[in-house]
């Protein structure tokens, strides 16, 4: 008889219970470095609705969340331009790790160190239900789209290259 996986209670599954909204987890083999085509091919879910959690910097290092599909890439000079900077750039794994609190493959937009401005590509908002990380490698949760805007400082805009 297979064992079920132990689910970690991490800051973003406490900060989804806090808000009440609903959601599921799922849990898969996480494979280092196979980003949102693992985890759609784990869970037999298209990729387009994983979406994945960025930790992006602008010129002037002040760091911002991103949510983008995972089959999508982020246009970092739409981003500049909406952003209202000259540039932004995807943050070092270590810089990444330091703000949000969340190892590189782990990244969720809940429960994050420290309030980030979160940018929400538009499209994403017009699934029905999204998978998104939950704060640990191997943890999707599956929830509405909706629930993304009702965090504080989101966002929703064009972002796709």
């Amino acid at each position: 008889m297979a064992r079920k996986p132990k689910i970690p209670r991490t800051p973003a599954l406490r900060a989804l219970d806090h808000t009440k909204v609903p959601y599921t987890i799922h849990p898969y083999e996480y494979v280092e470095r196979g980003g949102t085509a693992a985890s759609s091919a784990a869970l037999g879910v298209d990729e387009h609705r994983v979406v994945k959690t960025l930790i992006f910097e602008t010129d002037s290092k002040k760091p911002i969340i991103v949510c983008q599909h995972g089959d999508r890439s982020v246009s970092a000079k739409n981003l500049a331009r909406i952003v209202g900077c000259k540039s932004t750039r995807p943050c070092d794994p270590s810089v990444a790790q330091r703000h949000s609190g969340y190892k590189v493959g782990g990244t969720s937009p809940f429960g994050t160190r420290k309030p980030m401005p979160i940018y929400v590509e538009e499209s994403i908002l017009a699934l029905d239900h999204i998978y998104i990380n939950g704060g640990g490698r191997g943890l999707l949760v599956k929830l509405s789209p909706a629930v993304l805007m009702a965090l504080p400082n989101a966002t929703a805009a064009r972002i796709t290259a």
